[in-house]
């Protein structure tokens, strides 16, 4: 053993040796040069094993035991009556991934190790590296999370709803952004160019989120700078390649789509400022579908001079829009790009949400938070005036959170939503929520953290009234060993039906859709186990997550077809067929979701991995017969994975997606009868086809220096012929050429 010791003169107590050997706690191996300090003034260094020893005739000692990658541990140590002492110390590495700091999932900051549900992070970097032109594109490769034609499922919490309603609430900056009239998320809006991180959670979050966070939240918090100014652009240019069936194309030329966006942010003295905005074309791969759109978006931010944790400001985003969107094939054959023209209608559209805010932080600790929107949303459609729509929605929360000690904390708050509605699709319609909620937070012991929350919520639809039930979550997270934090969670949420859901008539070629005005709200709960364990393996660190969920629904809303004549008419045309969002009833989605991440150098490369397998059962429980009881739109199994490599100026990536076959879909579309006459072809295609996906992408990013970066990204590389919902293939083959600089 290297002898290396440190004599601390005093008087009355013979010098005492205290000596040891410091290691890492998760492989045991010797840690060498590790740091041992006294009194945080002088102290020595470990040897070649690993081993350090001091000599001290003080009565105690202070020690703190440092290295590098690793968290500080401090002693103290009684000597009086010892000659010697042995302590061996085991240092944890400081998971850096672990440490991040989350807002969504108890309404205030914490660490990502320390919360209660299951929560995965998306980072700006990832969002850009796979050239993401709308935000459902990158939420969709997280594990347990499905998006189909803008409707979100997390863990098989919602299936195909028509585009209204929606299970999942989608955030910005911790305000709703959920339309007045659909509910449905406008997933080109949001600022795919100003993204700090993206946090999901899943479950049930009604009692800090309210109505529509019943299946778990997507908070998207956008950036405000750090420390002086910076700006940077990107654009690219790309192309559809030709689906493996020729038959199937039915473009002259190759269709194109491309985009420009750029952010500049900076600090002007005690203001932030942030200001950015994208432009986007897509021809689009199917017939007579298309996009052109143009968003604008600023946050400014400014920090009281006269008044200590004061600062308030206004976000602000905008966009205009013109396209048409594919809904119903000709026919599966040459016809599967091919629009139906009965069903097509284009539209012109804007948006745009301003968001006054004022926070202050107080010197003991606590939060006062009071933030405000209004979002508008405008809809005019060239070829179906009878479907034009406009909604104003003003949404405001005071929220009040404050530390006790180090032990308790209390997160409380009251909301208030007003929205108006003018639309010929289904009518002009008010509606106006209030809600007031609290959440309590103890930790009773070093590593054990528990939550208590409640939250009631009142809600009016033109002269209807109805109040949640009180609902409650509770929750616990045990940090048992180095890093492996034990969660156990149970939460209660609701979701009042949308506008559009309880009043829309229209109809898409032969696809009626009817009014349920007595549609009622529906109600469950999810509860889960889960365990997340920090990893370090030589260079690289991260962490595997693993949960098993259960969740259940009450009067679930789902589109149904049926038979919806009056009684009086004995032989019903075709007009009184179609789909109704009906109250279904009792519903249980079980399951298991596993997450891995990791990231660090291999060797001298530069590696990250992200990957994630959900196994789920939905079953509705007031069938008559198992052949009928599995939950329609969802997949049994599903596998996401995203790996990359760097080296030197290059960098490869790959991201992997998988689906296993869909269990059930609406029996009308496999009807020899109706079924032909709303999608022709399908029934045969979906015997042949419905085996489940693979979808590969893949990107190349070289930096031809610090501030310059060319990318070359290629989404379904194998050309895979894919279909999430009936009668809309996925796009083919697609090429993107893009330029990233900062200046």
């Amino acid at each position: 053993m290297l002898f290396n010791a440190l004599l601390v003169s005093s008087y009355g107590q013979e010098p005492v040796i205290i000596y040891g050997q410091i290691s890492d706690s998760i492989d045991g191996q010797p840690l060498i040069g590790a740091a041992v300090i006294v009194d945080r003034t002088s102290g020595t260094l470990s040897d070649s094993r690993g081993y350090y020893s001091i000599i001290s005739s003080e009565d105690s000692l202070v020690l703190t035991f440092q290295y590098a990658g690793y968290n500080s541990i401090v002693r103290h140590f009684k000597l009086a009556g010892k000659d010697s002492l042995r302590a061996d110390i085991r240092l944890s590495p400081s998971i850096i991934l672990l440490n991040e700091i989350v807002v969504s999932a108890g309404r205030y900051e914490q660490k990502l190790s320390d919360v209660m549900v299951s929560l995965e992070i998306i980072k700006p970097d990832k969002i850009a590296s796979h050239n993401t032109t709308s935000l459902e594109s990158i939420i969709r490769q997280t594990s347990g999370v499905d998006v189909v034609d803008g409707q979100t499922s997390i863990r098989g919490g919602s299936g195909y709803s028509y585009g209204a309603g929606s299970r999942v609430l989608v955030l910005i900056d911790d305000l709703p952004i959920l339309s007045a009239d659909a509910g449905d998320v406008k997933w080109d809006y949001l600022p795919v160019e100003n993204i700090s991180q993206i946090e999901v959670i899943k479950g049930a979050s009604s009692v800090l989120f309210g109505s529509s966070a019943l299946n778990g939240v997507f908070n998207i918090r956008t950036s405000y700078p750090t420390s002086g100014s910076d700006t940077r652009v990107s654009m690219f240019s790309a192309l559809y390649m030709d689906p493996k069936r020729k038959e199937m194309v039915w473009w002259d030329k190759q269709p194109l789509f491309a985009g420009l966006d750029f952010l500049h942010s900076g600090k002007r003295g005690n203001l932030d400022l942030v200001f950015g905005g994208n432009v986007f074309y897509d021809d689009g791969y199917k017939e007579a579908e298309y996009q052109k759109r143009g968003r604008l978006n600023a946050g400014l931010n400014y920090r009281s001079k006269k008044v200590n944790g004061l600062s308030y400001g206004l976000n602000l985003n905008g966009m205009i829009v013109s396209k048409s969107e594919f809904f119903l094939w000709q026919d599966a054959d040459s016809g599967a790009y091919r629009q139906n023209m009965d069903a097509a209608s284009g539209l012109e559209g804007n948006r745009f949400n301003i968001d006054p805010y004022i926070v202050y932080n107080t010197r003991g600790g606590t939060q006062h938070s009071l933030k405000t929107r209004f979002y508008h949303v405008s809809n005019k459609y060239r070829k179906a005036s009878d479907k034009d729509s406009r909604s104003d929605l003003f949404f405001g929360e005071y929220k009040y959170h404050r530390r006790f000690n180090q032990r308790t904390g209390l997160t409380a708050g009251i909301s208030g939503t007003y929205s108006n509605t003018d639309a010929n699709l289904y009518g002009n319609h008010e509606s106006l929520n209030a809600a007031v909620f609290g959440q309590f937070d103890y930790k009773p012991a070093d590593k054990l953290n528990l939550t208590a929350g409640m939250r009631i919520e009142r809600y009016q639809l033109d002269d209807l009234v109805e109040y949640s039930k009180p609902v409650f979550r509770a929750g616990l997270n045990y940090n048992a060993f180095a890093y492996t934090f034990f969660r156990a969670s149970f939460g209660q949420g609701y979701r009042f039906p949308s506008i559009a859901e309880k009043h829309t008539a229209t109809s898409l070629a032969t696809l009626n859709i009817f009014p349920n005005p007595d549609l009622k709200s529906e109600n469950g709960w999810s509860a889960e186990i889960g365990v997340k364990q920090g990893i370090k393996a030589g260079p690289l660190t991260g962490y595997a997550d693993a949960a098993v969920f259960w969740t259940e629904y009450n009067r679930m809303i789902e589109f149904t077809f049926d038979n919806y004549g009056p009684d009086t008419v004995t032989v019903n045309p075709l007009d009184y067929f179609g789909f109704k969002a009906l109250n279904v009833g009792h519903t249980r989605i079980t399951g298991i979701d596993v997450t891995f991440y990791a990231e660090g150098n291999l060797y001298t490369f530069p590696f990250s991995l992200m990957a994630g397998y959900t196994y789920m059962i939905p079953v509705n429980l007031d069938t008559d017969g198992p052949e009928n009881d599995y939950l329609k739109y969802r997949f049994r199994n599903s596998l996401k994975a995203d790996l990359e490599l760097g080296y030197k100026r290059f960098t490869v990536g790959t991201a992997i997606r998988y689906n296993s076959r869909m269990e059930r879909i609406d029996e009308v579309f496999l009807n020899p009868v109706f079924g032909e006459m709303i999608l022709p072809g399908f029934r045969d295609y979906w015997a042949t086809h419905n085996t489940g996906y693979t979808v590969l992408d893949f990107r190349l990013n070289v930096d031809i220096n610090p501030k310059v970066r060319i990318s070359l990204i290629a989404k379904n590389l194998l050309n895979r012929e894919y279909m999430p919902r009936p009668g809309n293939i996925q796009a083919p083959r697609n090429v993107a050429l893009k330029l990233n600089f900062s200046i």
